[in-house]
């Protein structure tokens, strides 16, 4: 059986009152989705309890669940708006003193004999996760949705419930102001040097 058809087997499971159906969900994905959360608002603390609405939110709302998309992408797409909802309300843009070196491990490839390499991989990646947290929360959703979640146009615009020519110009705008903010990274070193973090935002 495929995960796909094991996930909606849980989902029908988990209607019926299984608890424990819908806790295989929940521990399947959660760390698969917290990064996203974690990207978009800067705070662990805050990504976890988002993350936690957001399970909760989606098994209330399992009956509007059809399949017509996989489960992670559901409820992916209940965390990011409930994400989105939060910054709003609360007007916080993220947490400017957020380590960003902490959404990626040092690389362990052999050919990077410089024993200062990861650290400075690190430390680019922290001036990545800052440049994202300084965009506005609806840019970077969108390019975190595509650029690092690897989500389509037309995946983000139904998400997000905007037209896919929104999801277009924000990411647009939001590449170029990351290119702007990192433009002393880009000038210092070649684009394929970088970390995976970092490519798809210095790319052009």
């Amino acid at each position: 059986m495929s995960r796909i058809n094991d996930d909606v087997s849980l989902v029908s499971a988990s209607r019926a009152g299984n608890t424990e159906a819908f806790g295989i969900l929940v521990r399947r994905y959660q760390d698969r989705l917290f990064p996203t959360l974690l990207r978009l608002t800067g705070c662990a603390e805050d990504a976890h309890d988002l993350l936690q609405d957001a399970f909760l939110k989606a098994y209330e709302k399992l009956e509007r669940f059809h399949g017509d998309s996989s489960f992670y992408t559901w409820v992916y797409r209940i965390a990011v708006n409930l994400t989105l909802s939060d910054r709003r309300r609360r007007r916080l843009p993220g947490r400017a003193g957020f380590a960003g070196a902490e959404l990626s491990d040092p690389s362990d490839d052999p050919s990077m004999t410089d024993p200062s390499r990861p650290v400075e991989q690190a430390e680019r990646d922290a001036l990545v996760q800052q440049a994202l947290l300084a965009l506005q929360p609806d840019h970077r959703a969108v390019v975190i949705m595509k650029d690092l979640d690897g989500f389509r146009y037309e995946e983000i615009a139904d998400a997000l419930g905007i037209p896919v020519g929104t999801v277009r110009s924000r990411l647009h705008r939001a590449r170029s102001d990351l290119r702007e903010r990192l433009r002393s990274i880009v000038d210092d070193e070649p684009v394929r040097a970088a970390s995976p973090l970092m490519q798809s935002f210095l790319e052009e």
